[in-house]
């Protein structure tokens, strides 16, 4: 099958166009200057900027191969058969073998050869530019300067005398391209490259089909159909299909860290070869790199650092230490959060402490020319002791550390918005009992066994942007937006303290011109003037909440009732409403617009219930089939205006930032025909990376709305928040 890349559409193998959404299946914009290529082509035919979509390969050969061996290479003809040829039940077959123990042949370890780091003095030994210690990158090494092993205990070496003098030449049209898989998918861009005392190989490949699901991907879709609705591919659990040994670590992981560990995209067993695909992460950020950016403040390094903490905890039981031991391998993301490259294995019989991390940490401080602080000093000496028994221990030193840096960061309070002296918005009569208040907890897509999340979180920025549209129906807007922000940001060599204020608003008026656009606009005025005053120095509660929407419907009533309006003549507006302060979220709704949270963890969800027939009868226990069957299933039962405040009953709910989050919120006329749901991957999920403008974003939601729907009014509200552990908290949370 053929997976859209727009609409995430499943297409039959020969389609050149998406049946749903009409994107083509062939051929892609090339990003620098707009030429049309192919998907599996690896550069721009017209500016020669790459273009394909890239795996780094790990390859593990069986004990007693000759160096440097694997599957002989396919060449690159005519294939009597496709990549999807291979049918489901030979891909479990061929991912249903037992898993290969790792021997002393299969390790990673990797020794200086001849010691010609040794030969310069300690003080010169700055690498300054790691190089990935398995692959040979095609460039001179001759500046290259290794960590002394006498120095660096732990901290491995690459073969620093392997020939990396030329690069090669392209192959031209008669020489054989090689391949990594009989399928003739995953091409080689470069030699496989033996490495000393190891079996184990790295080496990127091009994707020549990008479009079609691997075999493991595949093998997850059935096990979701089959097992559970959560299954994918970075949540198999070795019981439930056994893999590549070097893919069962990444997987284990990868439930516990998420970005920090690379997805995995495919993997298999040819031979007793095992071969995983992973994401390429050569390009990314060195964290050697970002220690030498002197604008960092010291307390974002050392999340970095008790983030080491945590994974070194974690990789112990499987091994893989020695991942966070080599320069090299340590990368940040665009949020300068700690990555890892890939996965490194320790060493049959070598024993790793504590003191192989303060290394690496000491490292990271000399060869940036970091001062190292009194209590950070101390820690690091204890490190080189080997004094600090345990990870609990370290914990409690970082926090230590990061209780004095905030000490020297102290922040005024924030000012409260502007107050409004006029606005007098006491409503204490005709508040309905709230029988849909509730508590967003986070959900829990990973299993009862995962682990949860201690760490408070802190906000690390808050952004948005806001679009609206008459849409290709309609002759006048009847949506209407509001959003009042207020960040106040303190920043020192110590670290940065945001605080932030945000009110969004949207609504959806009802009633016809001069109705529905008096009612939107008239409502989102009333809610921005009535949180003006009622909103001080913390997050409003769910009465305060409550009130503040009664008080938009009565201003709505009383307007109604003046101009003596009846029946359909009554404008009204639909409200969906989020309120931001830090970390703590709050949001409130009445009728149909809707809040959508997308996150890397959970992906899309819907935070709002419509109010509308076709739901009422759902909680009724009506089959949503039968409810929806009705004439009149997407009636409105709930709007501000047409009635008084004894028939609206808000939907108020609360919940916590705990990693970055895009939220939506949106009208109707984006949201028909699960138009979000067929289209957030592709729309919504690249816009929590902050590389990604929210204007754009949200002009392109309007784009896609028109092109799709078009039939009513459409807008779209977009927020961003970035969040980061909170260390200061935590120890007093600790105690």
């Amino acid at each position: 099958m053929l997976i859209c890349p727009q609409c995430q559409f499943e297409n039959p193998d020969t389609n050149k166009f998406c049946q749903q959404c009409g994107k083509s299946l062939t051929h892609k914009a090339c990003l620098e200057c707009g030429t049309s290529v192919t998907y599996g082509a690896e550069n721009c035919h017209h500016c020669g900027a790459f273009t394909g979509s890239l795996w780094w390969a790990i390859v593990s050969v069986p004990s007693g191969s000759p160096p440097g061996s694997v599957s002989p290479p396919a060449k690159e003809t005519k294939s009597e058969f496709s990549f999807n040829d291979r049918e489901p039940e030979k891909v479990k077959l061929a991912l249903n073998v037992e898993p290969l123990k790792f021997d002393s042949t299969q390790t990673l370890k990797k020794e200086t050869a001849a010691n010609k780091a040794s030969q310069v003095p300690a003080s010169d030994l700055i690498p300054e530019k790691p190089i990935d210690p398995l692959v040979i990158e095609w460039e001179t090494a001759d500046n290259l300067q290794m960590l002394p092993q006498e120095n660096l205990t732990g901290i491995n070496a690459v073969n620093a005398n392997a020939d990396q003098t030329a690069k090669p030449k392209a192959a031209s049209e008669s020489e054989m391209v090689a391949y990594l898989d009989s399928q003739q998918r995953y091409q080689l861009l470069e030699p496989m490259t033996p490495v000393p005392d190891s079996s184990i190989q790295v080496v990127k490949v091009l994707d020549r089909m990008p479009l079609q699901a691997s075999p493991l991907e595949m093998l997850a879709l059935q096990q979701q159909s089959i097992e559970s609705k959560d299954a994918s591919p970075n949540s198999l659990a070795p019981s439930a299909s056994p893999l590549p040994a070097i893919a069962l670590a990444y997987l284990e992981l990868k439930e516990q860290f998420n970005s920090a560990i690379p997805t995995v995209h495919d993997a298999w067993i040819d031979n007793g070869t095992q071969v995983v695909l992973i994401e390429h992460r050569a390009d990314w950020l060195y964290l050697i790199d970002l220690w030498r950016n002197d604008k960092i403040p010291q307390m974002q390094l050392l999340h970095i650092l008790y983030d080491m903490t945590s994974l070194w905890e974690a990789l112990e039981p499987l091994n893989c230490r020695q991942s966070l031991l080599l320069m090299n391998n340590l990368r940040v993301d665009e949020d300068h959060t700690l990555v890892l490259q890939q996965l490194y294995w320790d060493a049959p019989g070598e024993t790793l402490t504590l003191q192989s991390l303060g290394q690496v940490w000491q490292h990271l401080f000399r060869q940036t020319g970091r001062t190292l602080l009194g209590s950070m000093g101390q820690l690091m000496s204890d490190l080189q002791t080997d004094t600090i028994g345990s990870i609990d221990r370290l914990r409690s030193r970082l926090d230590e550390i990061a209780s004095e840096l905030s000490d020297l960061n102290l922040v005024p309070p924030m000012p409260p918005l502007d107050p409004d002296p006029n606005l007098e918005a006491e409503l204490e009569e005709h508040i309905p009992e709230p029988p849909h208040t509730k508590q967003l907890d986070h959900i829990d897509h990973q299993g009862e066994d995962a682990p949860t999340v201690v760490l408070p979180m802190q906000l690390l920025s808050l952004e948005d942007a806001g679009s609206t549209d008459v849409g290709r129906s309609r002759r006048h807007n009847e949506d209407y937006f509001g959003i009042q922000t207020q960040i106040s940001k303190l920043e020192n060599p110590f670290g940065r303290t945001l605080q932030a204020k945000g009110l969004y608003i949207l609504c959806d008026g009802m009633g016809g011109h001069a109705g529905g656009e008096v009612a939107s606009a008239l409502a989102v005025k009333t809610l921005l003037e009535y949180f003006q005053t009622h909103w001080q120095d913390q997050l409003p509660d769910e009465e305060c909440i409550r009130k503040g929407v009664l008080y938009a419907n009565q201003a709505l009533f009383d307007l109604n009732q003046q101009d003596a309006r009846s029946g359909s003549g009554r404008m009204g507006t639909t409200l969906v409403m989020v309120l931001v302060q830090d970390t703590q979220v709050a949001i409130a709704h009445v009728g149909d617009s809707r809040l959508y949270r997308i996150s890397r963890t959970s992906g899309l969800e819907q935070l709002t219930v419509d109010h509308e027939v076709g739901q009422r009868e759902i909680l009724k226990g009506v089959p949503a089939e039968i409810a929806y069957s009705r004439p009149d299933a997407y009636q409105l039962t709930q709007a501000l205006g047409p009635r008084n405040a004894q028939f609206v009953i808000p939907d108020v709910q609360f919940f916590e930032l705990d990693e970055d989050t895009l939220l939506l919120l949106c009208s109707d006329g984006l949201s028909d025909n699960d138009l979000i749901e067929k289209n957030w991957q592709t729309h919504l999920k690249p816009l929590i990376s902050s590389r990604n403008n929210l204007d754009r974003g949200a002009s392109d939601l309007i784009e896609l709305a028109n092109q799709y729907n078009g039939h009513d009014n459409i807008t779209a509200v977009l927020i961003r928040a970035k969040v980061r552990p909170d260390l200061d908290q935590a120890r007093f949370s600790n105690g």
